[in-house]
């Protein structure tokens, strides 16, 4: 889009987009780095919702999401102060009247990152107007064996650490691909094996590059997967979101409605079944998905009080 078109439409023109990735990238890279660090000493943790009756706490939370948070806060706020920011542990609301929020997951899979498990990530997102332009995601392992940085800009190409990737993957003579499913997802899908990571923006890096041929998400957060979708529209796959009318593309990220605290809806308040993939699994996935049923949700429960995926 050329600059005199981006003015027309009131879109950002690709020179703003380019910036903002790269910073992105860079924020990125520097969190997983410093994440990296911390798991060569003690990590100190809590958990946002405490134990009752036989349920354990879940919702774990470490000093070093904090400390990720807060500096990439600090260092966006001083390159893009009329930016908006929405980050899991800091709980404010974005303004409604914002065209910049960067949506940020300081530590995604914090369950698999306290317990030495290593899958975890760091995932950046960037809105425009609730449209997700800009998504940059550390990940402990990718495709090339090695942690790294997903990342794309809407009309960009995916790269992992500036190098192109193709999200076809294509494999001579396997015929069973791999798909995300964690609880809840739907059954009987015989020609992929399911796995689950713990860790949503894995998952969803993982449908871009071609790893998964899709993900499905039935409770995540916006910070669990603002980044990701655009990772997955940058290599040509579908992001579809799930409404009161049934399935539709995700464009744009919106409140919902009503919410139950006595306050005006925010993005944060985003909570929406997803489907990310290829054109065919999304099909799929979207002709079987009904939303998870009595003994699924009873699955999800268990899941809940085991530990909530993507902490």
């Amino acid at each position: 889009m050329t600059s005199e078109a981006a003015a027309v439409s009131g879109a950002p023109d690709d020179a703003l987009l380019d910036e903002i990735e790269a910073h992105a990238v860079a924020l990125a890279r520097a969190a997983g780095e410093e994440a990296t660090r911390a798991l060569s000493r003690e990590i100190e943790g809590e958990y946002k919702t405490e134990a009752k009756g036989d349920r354990p706490p879940s919702d774990p939370v470490s000093e070093v999401d904090r400390a990720v948070e807060q500096t990439i806060r600090e260092r966006v706020g001083q390159h893009f102060p009329d930016h908006d920011i929405l980050g899991e542990e800091v709980d404010d609301h974005p303004s409604p009247d914002a065209e910049f929020v960067w949506v940020i997951d300081p530590i995604d899979g914090t369950t698999n990152f306290v317990n030495g498990f290593p899958l975890f990530a760091v995932s950046i997102g960037v809105l425009y107007r609730g449209e997700p332009v800009v998504g940059a995601v550390w990940t402990s392992t990718g495709h090339r064996l090695r942690s790294g940085v997903y990342h794309a800009r809407r009309g960009g190409t995916l790269r992992f650490d500036d190098e192109p990737v193709d999200g076809s993957r294509a494999s001579a003579g396997v015929k069973r691909r791999l798909s995300a499913a964690p609880g809840g997802s739907p059954g009987g899908i015989r020609q992929w094996d399911h796995r689950i990571t713990g860790c949503a923006a894995i998952e969803g890096s993982f449908v871009a590059a071609g790893i998964f041929q899709s993900a499905t998400f039935w409770g995540a957060r916006i910070w669990d997967v603002a980044a990701v979708v655009t990772l997955v529209q940058a290599a040509g796959h579908e992001a579809w979101v799930r409404g009161r009318d049934g399935w539709a593309p995700l464009e744009r990220f919106t409140a919902p409605e009503r919410v139950k605290e006595d306050r005006e809806p925010s993005l944060r308040d985003w909570r929406q079944p997803l489907i990310l993939g290829t054109a065919e699994a999304a099909t799929v996935l979207r002709e079987r998905s009904r939303g998870p049923g009595l003994l699924r949700r009873l699955r999800l429960r268990m899941r809940r009080m085991l530990g909530r995926r993507g902490h």
